[in-house]
């Protein structure tokens, strides 16, 4: 069933769990991704970032809509770092029910005032809305963000941003970062930041660059002659305590994408004849389909759809 993102992690952050958000850009990692939540009975949300849309085209989007609309569980679909007004307004045209704005690089009035915006004609049609304060490292969908220029979200200026901004969630800078580099070893995460940020922001938070970048996909990846640097992700554990401490939403993008083109390249690698997609796109689909639940149950969504 197609809900608004609120109404899904309103419920996680009261109860204590996360909620998975992740990304897909076309059908098998769509099935894959709610395939996943319905075997779990757990809630979801669809991420689609400007980049899915201009991939997919409205047949993306189309096809999103129609598969959440007969899911079983109650599914978001969610504009991920909408980058401008008239990219949330394309999204909402299109069914989207969580949306969000992502003005963390400019000035906080310039956050305050198009978020503002945003959040007025989102909710005038009763879809909720996501926003950012403070900046993390890695490669967001337009831009590479350095690590000298990321900023970590200020806990006191978080909750004047929600009360000026009316946004219902709220995506915190802590320590993560986008992509498959997020440091050496075990990255740090700033816990008492966020349990600062949560003890003043009674919105449920959103973790952004979380995937855990497990080192058995890496070492798939390789095996099938992919070449990829020393790759890290954000520790399971650091996860589960950040869960306790107030976020409801979790994003994973990588972990998708490294688990689906392992697949890939592995069914390829054995069988070069092959030229069937259905024969080497199934197996891909099921190593997301695991990856998924893998991490619903890290989250502790596990039967929350209830």
């Amino acid at each position: 069933m197609l809900v608004t993102g609120l109404e899904i992690l309103k419920k996680a952050r009261a109860e204590g769990y996360g909620v998975g958000a992740f990304n897909t850009n076309n059908m098998e990692l769509t099935q894959a991704i709610l395939e996943a939540a319905e075997e779990l009975k757990s809630p979801v949300i669809l991420a689609l970032s400007e980049g899915a849309m201009k991939y997919g085209g409205r047949a993306l989007t189309r096809m999103v809509v129609a598969l959440a609309q007969e899911a079983r569980v109650p599914v978001a679909i969610h504009l991920d770092h909408g980058s401008s007004y008239e990219s949330v307004l394309k999204a909402l045209r299109e069914g989207f029910t969580s949306v969000m704005i992502d003005k963390s690089h400019e000035d906080f009035e310039t956050n305050v005032r198009e978020t503002r915006r945003v959040v007025e004609a989102a909710h005038a049609v009763g879809v909720t809305v996501e926003a950012e304060l403070g900046r993390l490292a890695g490669i967001e969908e337009h831009v590479a963000v350095d690590e000298k220029d990321a900023l970590l979200t200020n806990p006191e200026e978080a909750r004047v941003f929600m009360e000026r901004t009316g946004a219902d969630y709220l995506a915190v800078a802590i320590g993560t970062s986008h992509g498959a580099y997020k440091g050496k070893g075990r990255p740090f995460i700033d816990h008492p930041r966020l349990e600062r940020i949560a003890s003043l922001v009674p919105a449920p938070l959103v973790l952004h660059g979380a995937s855990s970048v497990p080192q058995e996909l890496i070492q798939r990846f390789r095996d099938s002659g992919g070449e990829i640097g020393e790759a890290a992700g954000i520790h399971p554990e650091d996860i589960k305590k950040a869960i306790a401490l107030g976020i409801a939403k979790i994003n994973t993008d990588t972990d998708l994408r490294l688990a689906f083109t392992a697949l890939i390249r592995e069914g390829l690698l054995k069988n070069p004849k092959e030229f069937d997609p259905r024969k080497y796109l199934g197996p891909a689909r099921e190593a997301v389909k695991e990856v998924v639940k893998s991490r619903m149950e890290l989250f502790g969504s596990v039967g929350k759809a209830l």
